[in-house]
């Protein structure tokens, strides 16, 4: 469910300000109205991009468990294709499509193992999506939901004492997220897309033991389209202006991959993931300098996070577990940005320095520590910006000319810490690599001379 809310939240964030036209600049001289793009049609495409599993795993012994999370990571990429048909509707032009894709996929996770007598291993070697999409019109850009059904291959293997139990096949489930869509120029459009992946639960019995598994998948990918028979092929009007200061608020959602690892002179006792998940929030401001298609900018934001993990445990009998929790509070960063601008839109990478709050507590039968410490590290990403249309709600203008929306994924690495268990010899390490998908609006000073639409 909080996946759901999360894609929906992503979307509605962005389309809730697309909802009429553009209210009349103040140009000395206006500039040739230019027609609102044509999205029907059918068309064919790639995409690259990077998978990352919070699959729960619960190993039950009979006299006890373990509850951990495996998470296959890797890069992703595969084909589409689809058919669009526009319309107009009270909010705007609307846009209803199909699309499938075919994914083939290098998501491995075989790092969980505990003391060297049990050790699973999992893989993600291909996924498919059939959905349909629906998404408001501004000019050039698309702003979409997606969903419908999944299916792919998982395998998962089980090594106990040195014996290997493998279970493998086809998944069958769901796929819901959402996406920003942008014409480039003629019949091609580029994309920036999140998917969540639900294959289900699963329980595979062996040696008088049972593994249940929840198979979850995030999907964060880039695409490029073609459409064949445009009735008007985008011809890309003057490119904005993105020079000046701006600011503005953003809202998403991230997973984590906190590898971690329990450890004492005589080498690691065990090594795992805590996967916190949840929901991000907070604002940015930046500076941008513009020379024709090439936006140079810097930016800084601050996020509250909900971030959590605290289903994982060793044992997971009350009284007689090892019980953990991890949690990001808050984190930031101070970023480059690189765009390259087309049209009303720009493209863009970023990439700088982060920090955040990592807070950390294992419960025992005999005690409980808690570690929170503020770490630094970098971040990395890319995302679409593009000026928002004004919207006159209850006969009043709400955005303008100075708006624009933006959809962003980043990767934060906050490093690795290590904490002594209890004053002996026992260390317990934890990483910080967190997975972002966010998108907000700007509000910018030096108003983008962005056609209307």
């Amino acid at each position: 469910m909080k996946k759901i809310l999360l894609g929906v939240l992503l979307a509605s964030t962005a389309m809730s300000a697309q909802a009429a036209d553009l209210a009349p600049r103040p140009y000395t001289k206006a500039p040739p109205i230019a027609p609102v793009y044509d999205w029907t049609g059918l068309y064919v495409g790639v995409n690259a991009g990077l998978g990352l599993g919070r699959n729960r795993a619960v190993h039950d012994f009979g006299v006890g468990a373990i509850s951990t999370h495996l998470q296959p990571l890797g890069a992703v990429g595969g084909g589409q294709i689809g058919y669009n048909w526009q319309t107009n509707s009270f909010f705007g032009p609307l846009v209803f499509g199909i699309e499938a894709d075919i994914q083939g996929a290098d998501m491995t996770d075989n790092r969980t193992n505990f003391a060297g007598l049990l050790q699973y291993n999992q893989r993600l070697d291909w996924f498919g999506t059939a959905r349909g999409r629906v998404g408001l019109i501004n000019g050039p850009m698309l702003t979409y939901v997606t969903g419908g059904w999944a299916y792919g291959h998982v395998g998962t293997t089980v090594i106990q004492g040195g014996v290997p139990f493998a279970f493998s096949g086809g998944r069958n489930g769901w796929t819901f997220g959402s996406g920003v869509e942008a014409a480039l120029g003629g019949n091609w459009t580029g994309k920036i897309e999140y998917l969540y992946l639900d294959f289900g639960n699963r329980t595979d019995s062996f040696a008088g033991q049972a593994l249940r598994s929840e198979m979850r998948e995030n999907i964060f990918r880039a695409g490029l389209n073609y459409r064949f028979g445009a009735s008007n092929p985008y011809a890309p009007v003057a490119t904005a202006n993105w020079n000046g200061l701006y600011l503005g608020g953003n809202v998403g959602g991230g997973v984590g991959r906190n590898r971690t690892t329990i450890s004492n002179p005589a080498g690691n006792l065990a090594q795992f993931n805590l996967a916190p998940d949840g929901f991000v929030g907070g604002g940015q401001i930046g500076y941008n300098w513009q020379a024709g298609n090439i936006v140079l900018g810097l930016e800084t934001d601050f996020q509250g996070a909900t971030l959590q993990d605290n289903k994982t445990c060793i044992g997971c009998v009350p009284g007689a577990s090892f019980d953990f929790n991890s949690k990001l509070q808050w984190f930031g960063t101070v970023r480059g940005r690189l765009g390259y601008a087309v049209g009303n839109s720009m493209f863009y990478a970023t990439g700088g320095f982060a920090y955040g709050n990592i807070r950390t507590a294992l419960n025992t039968p005999l005690n409980n520590f808690n570690f929170s410490n503020t770490r630094t590290g970098y971040a990395v990403g890319g995302g679409i910006e593009t000026p928002l249309p004004m919207v006159n709600l209850f006969g009043g203008p709400l955005f303008g000319p100075n708006w624009t929306s933006t959809t962003e994924y980043l990767f934060v690495d906050l490093g690795r810490s290590s904490f002594n268990i209890g004053g002996g010899p026992n260390v317990l390490t934890t990483g910080a690599q967190e997975h972002i998908f966010r998108t907000g609006l700007n509000y910018h000073f030096n108003i983008p001379l962005a056609p209307s639409y």
